[in-house]
């Protein structure tokens, strides 16, 4: 970064789990949000907390400037797909969807949302993530055609 340049950008990344058959059961989440943090840190963000439930992950994480949100997603997909399928951590062939979601945070909000990301599990128990995914798209006002959100998986 150039001398006299400050940045505070927060950022929640969320996408999904591409097959019903390649979820993030319990017992592995740990290592992959690890993982992911890894990769975060790797390219110099601030990875603040990642978590998620079987179908889906929340990343809450401090930009640096120098990478762009797609090029943060594609490394965080692509590396922690290798990851799992290399450590074997599913049955079948792990994915991730296409696509993501990208919501904005100031500094003076972050605690909430920490403690939204951490409490996933908790918070899905009472809604879903199609639910969750759509309440963000419209309190942040973001235009969207519903045939090109993810496949949910609870749809299925």
């Amino acid at each position: 970064m150039k001398p006299g340049t400050f940045t505070q950008m927060y950022v929640q990344i969320v996408f999904a789990v591409k097959k019903r058959d390649a979820l993030l059961h319990k017992n592995i989440r740990n290592r992959v949000f690890e993982y992911i943090s890894g990769i975060l840190t790797e390219m110099k963000h601030k990875s603040i907390i990642v978590n998620g439930v079987s179908n889906h992950v929340h990343i809450l994480v401090g930009l640096n400037p120098n990478k762009s949100i797609s090029e943060t997603v594609y490394a965080i997909k692509r590396s922690s797909s290798l990851f799992i399928n290399k450590e074997k951590l599913c049955p079948t062939k792990f994915a991730w969807q296409e696509g993501y979601g990208a919501f904005t945070y100031g500094r003076s909000q972050l605690n909430d949302v920490y403690q939204y990301v951490l409490n996933q599990e908790k918070h899905h128990k009472n809604i879903s993530f199609k639910e969750e995914y759509i309440q963000f798209l419209e309190k942040f006002e973001v235009e969207y055609e519903e045939r090109f959100l993810f496949d949910f998986l609870e749809d299925v």
